[in-house]
């Protein structure tokens, strides 16, 4: 089942939505469950909410998962461009537009704020073991971020289709200087056809060289990683749809 609630974001003096999947059994249980944490939570459960009319298809694929997990999927700011700037932990450049980075004022408040309600408010598995981070675009480099720095958090995360292109140099210096544990999973995946129809562009061959770069780096570090360019695959919901069974069996089983 899927509830709605809100909690106050103190970085922007705001109410956010969150959206939180509990398994079907949670009220007639005492169990605990571990947990994954979505950015753009509004994209994940049901076309209606999301942005783009089409959704991640989170609620079909985890009733029938064998796993029960709770899932809290965070709405991202929903004013201009302001996304980018909560989302990104480097002061950066967009085609032209300036993004200031306040990804580590986001992740500590989700670390500080966020995870201890959703600790209190259900009943979850608080370690670090039993809890990973996963999103995509700006949300797949905040994941990847989170996972290296606030690596005593999270111990898994699902970077799709990650914006790293633009803070490359930063990113990098960050992995090779965070003490990841051994036991940390990270899947890195992008499109095929991500910025154009052309597989062997420029900018394909970017990704795919950015993200082994990436990969190369946190197997160094001990991680354990899983490496995916989906065939035909796009920058949008409907695609990364269909590598929910590949990440989430990756990270969890």
């Amino acid at each position: 089942m899927v509830i709605k609630d809100t909690i106050w974001y103190a970085p922007a003096a705001e109410p956010r939505g969150l959206h939180i999947y509990l398994p079907d059994n949670y009220d007639s249980t005492d169990e605990r469950y571990p947990v994954t944490y979505f950015w753009d939570g509004h994209n994940l459960f049901y076309d209606s909410d999301a942005t783009f009319g089409k959704s991640w298809g989170l609620r079909e694929f985890l009733d029938g998962w064998d796993k029960d997990m709770i899932i809290v999927g965070l709405e991202c700011s929903h004013e201009g461009d302001h996304r980018l700037d909560e989302y990104c932990p480097y002061d950066a450049n967009l085609l032209g537009k300036k993004i200031r980075g306040e990804g580590d004022e986001t992740l500590d408040w989700v670390t500080r704020s966020l995870k201890p309600f959703i600790d209190r408010k259900f009943r979850t598995y608080p370690a670090r073991e039993a809890t990973a981070i996963a999103g995509s675009s700006m949300g797949g480099l905040m994941s990847l971020y989170a996972v290296t720095k606030y690596n005593n958090v999270f111990s898994k995360a699902a970077c799709v289709s990650s914006s790293i292109f633009m803070v490359m140099q930063p990113l990098m210096d960050d992995i090779y200087h965070s003490d990841i544990d051994p036991d940390t999973r990270v899947y890195l995946s992008w499109g095929e056809k991500e910025g154009g129809t052309d597989p062997d562009s420029g900018y394909c061959k970017f990704l795919t060289n950015s993200n082994r770069k990436v990969e190369k780096l946190l197997n160094r570090k001990g991680a354990i990683t899983r490496l995916y360019c989906q065939p035909g695959g796009g920058h949008c919901e409907a695609d990364w749809e269909k590598e929910v069974p590949d990440f989430m069996d990756f990270l969890w089983k």
